[in-house]
């Protein structure tokens, strides 16, 4: 269960971070590439085509991640030990 929340925090971190990524990513496609304006194009070229790349590529990626991350669970300490009690 614990590894399901995590991967689903993930797959919404990575998400919403993509699509900040895809936006900026967008934005400079159309300064460096002189893509037109003309009746909005270049916003939809950033909205709908760089953000919900983005998006997915960023959920899966932090839905990968965050996965890993659950799954090797020795490596970072979600459960907490009984005080007093040394496994070594």
């Amino acid at each position: 269960m614990k590894i399901a929340l995590l991967v689903l925090l993930g797959l919404l971190l990575g998400a919403l971070g993509g699509a900040a990524l895809g936006i900026g990513a967008g934005l400079a496609w159309v300064e460096i590439f002189n893509t037109t304006g003309f009746e909005g194009y270049s916003g939809m070229l950033v909205f709908f085509t760089f953000m919900p790349l983005g998006a997915a590529i960023g959920g899966l990626g932090g839905a990968l991640l965050f996965g890993v991350i659950a799954v090797r669970d020795a490596e970072i300490a979600v459960e907490r030990q009984p005080a007093g009690r040394y496994d070594r």
